[in-house]
C-alpha cells in the first residue's frame, strides 16, 4: 500500500491519528462545502489534520495519485498510507467513519511491529 508523506504533500507534518488530504480546484463549488466538512471534522477529532491542495498547482502530484477530479478526499493513516478514497462532497457522517478505519488501520500497523 502506497504511503503519502508530510513531504510530498508539502506539510510540516501529518496528523497524529489520521490525515484527511482534500484535492481541490478553484472554481469548485463542492469544494468548498467539502473543505468545511473536513475542517469542522478534523477539529472536533483529536490527531486528525486536515491537508487542501490546488489540484492545478500540484499537477505532478495528481497524475501520480491518480487523482481525476474535485474534490477527491484522500484518508491517510497516522503513517501516510492511503485507506480511503472518496469523490465528490463527503457527508460528515462518512468522513467520521473513514477516519475510524484509518485509525484502526494505525493501530494494527503498530501493534504488529510490536509484536514482530
Amino acid at each position: 500500500m502506497r504511503r503519502i508523506g508530510a513531504d510530498t504533500l508539502g506539510v510540516d507534518a501529518l496528523g497524529e491519528r489520521a490525515t484527511l488530504v482534500q484535492f481541490s480546484s478553484a472554481f469548485c463549488q463542492p469544494c468548498r462545502a467539502t473543505r468545511r466538512v473536513l475542517a469542522e471534522v478534523a477539529e472536533m477529532v483529536p490527531g486528525v489534520a486536515h491537508v487542501e491542495l490546488d489540484a492545478e498547482d500540484r499537477l505532478a502530484l495528481v497524475r501520480e495519485l491518480g487523482i481525476d477530479r474535485t474534490p477527491t478526499v484522500l484518508v491517510l493513516d497516522s503513517s501516510g498510507r492511503e485507506v480511503r478514497r472518496a469523490f465528490g462532497q463527503p457527508r460528515r457522517v462518512d468522513v467520521i467513519a473513514a477516519l475510524g478505519e484509518a485509525v484502526r488501520a494505525s493501530e494494527q500497523a503498530a501493534d504488529t511491529s510490536r509484536d514482530g
